[in-house]
């Protein structure tokens, strides 16, 4: 199968007809494609990845009018199909050690078999086998995949891949990266989801002036990141380099290839997909993988995702990724309006969006950011995450308004939520510093219920000129009381949880009196309260 050439990718028409595409039937007209159809979130997700790289390799604009003249009409599907097929070869799917094959390495004939269900993130590892804790998600549940869901599963291992033992290489933008992805809200066709997250030219350089390789490391040998002896055979294998943006193109963030993987094809009378259920008569049961795959080190920075610079330079930047108790509001600054180049910097694409396309294509709020990625502990996927959050147009100067209006917030909301943690665990225990215990569902709770708070707030804020440089009194006065009231809110409530002779109200007073004084006394809060009094005065 060829990934450029074949119709593998599930999606859905605007009449409602499930239906399998090659990538170029994207820009179809009649009975349009309108989302894709993957059989897994984080397929899906890869799937946007994979179109996007695609056509920024090989359709990317030359500047900003081009990209706009295809936002409104979209291009011939044949010229698309015309101009994928020029990098056909580096998408056959399958081919025999040797030859190219998409996102596999190039020589690999030796080394450890796996099932095709370690290309899931999410799927039990062999140490959690052997110790029979598969309780969620079982062992052989998944034995068997058809081509496609082969594809989806590779680029999306190869995308995220987290630490996987020694010598197994992670993703080029650090295991389980979160991605960000500018979204048309409301019934839009697959082409403008896509097309939204597409750099132009000018922004990015796209021209291919190097090796294909350089692009598609699969093309040539493995640049594998250190030097051994193999044992077995008694060679040497490469010669154990890093693999920084210098050492390559820039386009490679799209394609990287941390791990050294070759899939194992047989053929079948007929058989089905464990993922997709379709019949199909080439399944892949197993695949072979060798250690020491390409090095990803130094200054990439992916397009796609939201980085933290060091502030003094020394350190290379590093990709925001998926954490404990998931995306919300909290988020919001980071991932849309951060843009130091000493701290967070929210993704290129998304600085492109709020920076120059929200006032070409005339948005107000006609768009979303689509956050998802792992959290990942080490090999463990703890957690995948899927949240859309509120993107707005912006002028310059409302734009460093907003960042600094909504950042006051969200820092008061993170000081409240810390002392509530506190005070409920002093009220639960007589040495709370002594006790370990998890109070995500307190945290979680609170983040969640002031969340519609927030953004009905966020949406006065965002309307506000930007000779406007102070923010209203009554913002404050609004997310104060909600703050405090939520905080007593659940205090009383998960103070008071359980029987009423194991309870210690002597306690629970003292610990809802620290909770009064640090609602008034921590900075970010008397900040606030400030703010609302000197407003009035």
């Amino acid at each position: 199968m060829n990934l450029v050439c074949d119709a593998w990718l599930p999606v859905i028409r605007a009449s409602g007809k499930k239906d399998k595409i090659a990538p170029w039937q994207i820009a179809e007209t009649t009975d349009p494609v309108m989302d894709l159809d993957a059989p897994r979130p984080d397929f899906q997700g890869a799937l946007y990845q994979f179109l996007i790289g695609l056509l920024q390799t090989c359709f990317a604009p030359a500047d900003h009018e081009e990209w706009l003249e295809y936002w409104k009409i979209l291009p011939d599907s044949q010229t698309l199909r015309n101009r994928f097929l020029d990098f056909a070869p580096a998408f056959e799917l399958s081919s025999p050690s040797g030859s190219p094959a998409f996102m596999q390495d190039l020589n690999l004939s030796q080394g450890k078999m796996r099932n095709v269900a370690a290309f899931l993130m999410d799927f039990p590892g062999d140490k959690t086998i052997v110790e029979n804790l598969d309780h969620f998600i079982k062992r052989d549940s998944v034995t068997k995949m058809c081509p496609a869901c082969v594809a989806m599963a590779l680029f999306t291992l190869q995308l995220n891949a987290p630490t996987g033992g020694n010598g197994h290489r992670v993703g080029l933008r650090g295991g389980g990266p979160l991605t960000t992805l500018v979204r048309p809200t409301g019934v839009t066709d697959l082409w403008s989801k896509i097309w939204l997250n597409v750099l132009a030219a000018e922004d990015f350089d796209t021209s291919i002036d190097k090796p294909v390789a350089d692009v598609f490391p699969w093309m040539g040998s493995t640049r594998v990141s250190t030097q051994k002896v193999e044992k077995k055979i008694k060679s040497y294998i490469g010669n154990g380099v890093p693999t920084t943006p210098a050492d390559t193109h820039i386009l490679q963030c799209y394609w990287g290839m941390p791990r050294r993987i070759r899939i194992l094809w047989q053929a079948e009378a007929v058989g089905r997909c464990d993922l997709c259920d379709n019949e199909t008569s080439t399944l892949a049961r197993k695949y072979m993988t060798d250690t020491w795959g390409v090095d990803y080190v130094g200054g990439w920075v992916h397009p796609l995702t939201p980085y933290r610079f060091d502030p003094q330079k020394e350190k290379p930047p590093l990709s925001i990724k998926g954490q404990k108790g998931g995306l919300g509001y909290r988020h919001w600054v980071a991932l849309t309006l951060a843009h130091s180049r000493e701290g967070e910097h929210a993704a290129k694409i998304v600085r492109a969006y709020i920076e120059q396309r929200s006032r070409d294509i005339r948005a107000q709020r006609t768009v979303g950011l689509w956050c998802f990625g792992y959290d990942m502990v080490d090999m463990k996927a703890r957690c995948w995450y899927d949240h859309t959050l509120p993107l707005f147009r912006l002028d310059q100067t409302q734009q460093e308004n907003v960042l600094s209006w909504a950042s006051e917030l969200i820092n008061a909301a993170e000081d409240v939520v810390e002392s509530l943690q506190k005070q409920i665990k002093a009220a639960w225990f007589r040495r709370p510093g002594d006790v370990k215990g998890d109070m995500s569902g307190v945290v979680q709770e609170f983040w969640q219920q002031s969340e519609p708070h927030f953004y009905e707030l966020l949406e006065h804020l965002v309307n506000l000129p930007g000779s406007q440089r102070l923010a209203p009194p009554e913002i404050y006065d609004s997310w104060a009381k909600r703050l405090q009231g939520l905080a007593y809110k659940l205090f009383d409530e998960k103070a008071l949880e359980g029987p009423a002779e194991d309870l210690d109200m002597k306690r629970i007073i003292i610990a809802r009196q620290e909770l009064t004084k640090k609602l008034k006394t921590n900075k970010s809060m008397k900040d606030l309260i400030a703010k609302i009094g000197k407003k009035r005065g």
